[in-house]
C-alpha cells in the first residue's frame, strides 16, 4: 500500500517537475535571445 502511494507521489512529482521546469527553460531561452539582441518586447 505504502509503495503504491510512493509510486503515485513520485509520478506526480515528476509530472509537476516537468511542467514547472518547462516554462523556466522557455523563459531562459527567451531572455538569452533577448539579451543577445535587445531587451525584448516584453
Amino acid at each position: 500500500m505504502l509503495k503504491a502511494i510512493a509510486d503515485v507521489l513520485r509520478a506526480i512529482g515528476g509530472a509537476i517537475a516537468t511542467v514547472v521546469t518547462l516554462p523556466f527553460r522557455a523563459v531562459a531561452r527567451l531572455f538569452g535571445g533577448a539579451s543577445a539582441s535587445a531587451h525584448g518586447n516584453h
